[in-house]
């Protein structure tokens, strides 16, 4: 479709086009015309360069007694690569906007544990949800399946919780990516634990600002992932997702593997490594209750701790390197924190 200018337009482009004997004629003291004018001399602004990179981290602060509230800066030390670091801000953040990720563990071994996972759950979010947070849930069994995506309305997501079922069946062939099983694999049957942590920090976490948070509900076996223990940990770490795994699981015999193969091994590495933890409750539902509310009182009483790192130039260091990172809040207490962070190039190194 043309689109036909103005007839004002028109008609200024008729008379310009007109002999000159046809137009008014110019006045002696006229300035030149447009088009053998001097041209003004081209300013250079300077151009603005950013360098900085704000670190951004979440963890809470624990003695004998519990947490510990009403820390200043003074009060913490922070080494970043093994380098003292100068504390930006220190502040408790209950009132930052959260994103609450549920990954349900649906496969066969949790046959027995399934109704009472899903209790706790919708009585997890109904005490911690508020109308600027959001939460989403996903199972996970031979496949990956998005059950509900973000939102605040607790009988969306307790439908969706009610609606989970075991699923020991083998895999059906659907589209890569949440909801028809993340990845086609050479043995359908499994249990794809790390796929759904990969694929719920990078697909839902990794653009989200403010507090996150991913919450398994698993005996921490995977069979048949395409991620590792190790991929599915960057993932998170990348997305600034702290992971809390309540180790749930009927089987007695779940610590007797081998340091390699133990399941409770992997998902201690996988939570401390964001800065979460692991809290065991076997098959009990008073424990998985108790669990829910140490998670939640611990949300509560998070700080949020900024500082631009004293780092080698973009020069010397290459973009995404990860960075160690330690935290301590004096002798007696427990930090609760990730163990480092993937650097984001700053803009200078973006540019063209």
């Amino acid at each position: 479709m043309r689109l036909l200018a103005p007839p004002t337009l028109l008609l200024a482009a008729l008379l310009a086009a007109a002999p000159l004997s046809a137009q008014e004629a110019p006045s002696p003291d006229a300035p030149p015309p447009a088009s053998t004018a001097q041209p003004a001399p081209e300013l250079h602004a300077p151009t603005l360069h950013l360098s900085t990179r704000l670190v951004d981290t979440y963890f809470s602060v624990r003695d004998a007694n519990g947490y510990v509230l009403n820390l200043t800066p003074a009060d913490c030390h922070v080494l970043d690569n093994h380098q003292p670091q100068t504390i930006k801000t220190l502040t408790q953040e209950k009132n930052l906007p959260l994103t609450i990720g549920l990954l349900l563990d649906t496969s066969g071994s949790q046959q027995r544990v399934l109704p009472i996972e899903q209790q706790s759950a919708i009585r997890f979010l109904k005490d911690v949800l508020t109308p600027k947070d959001l939460a989403f849930l996903i199972s996970f069994d031979v496949n990956v399946d998005l059950l509900s995506d973000d939102t605040n309305s607790l009988p969306e997501l307790s439908r969706a919780i009610n609606a989970a079922s075991i699923n020991a069946a083998s895999a059906s062939a659907g589209t890569p990516g949440i909801g028809g099983g993340p990845f086609p694999t050479a043995n359908p049957r499994g249990t794809l634990l790390f796929d759904a942590v990969y694929l719920a920090a990078h697909d839902k976490l990794a653009n989200q600002a403010g507090r996150k948070v991913l919450i398994l509900l698993t005996d921490g076996g995977d069979q048949g992932s395409q991620e590792t223990l190790l991929s599915a940990t960057e993932a998170a770490q990348r997305s600034n997702a702290i992971l809390y795994i309540i180790f749930i699981t009927a089987h007695p015999f779940a610590d007797n593997f081998s340091e390699t193969t133990n399941p409770k091994s992997a998902m201690d590495h996988l939570a401390r490594a964001t800065g979460g933890r692991v809290i065991d409750v076997g098959n009990s539902g008073p424990k998985l209750e108790a669990a829910f509310t140490q998670i939640q009182d611990e949300l509560r009483t998070q700080y949020r701790l900024t500082y631009t790192p004293t780092t080698p130039t973009p020069q010397e260091e290459p973009a995404d390197k990860f960075h160690t990172q330690q935290i301590t809040c004096g002798p007696h207490h427990t930090v609760d924190t990730r163990k480092g962070y993937y650097a984001l190039p700053t803009p200078d190194e973006t540019e063209n």
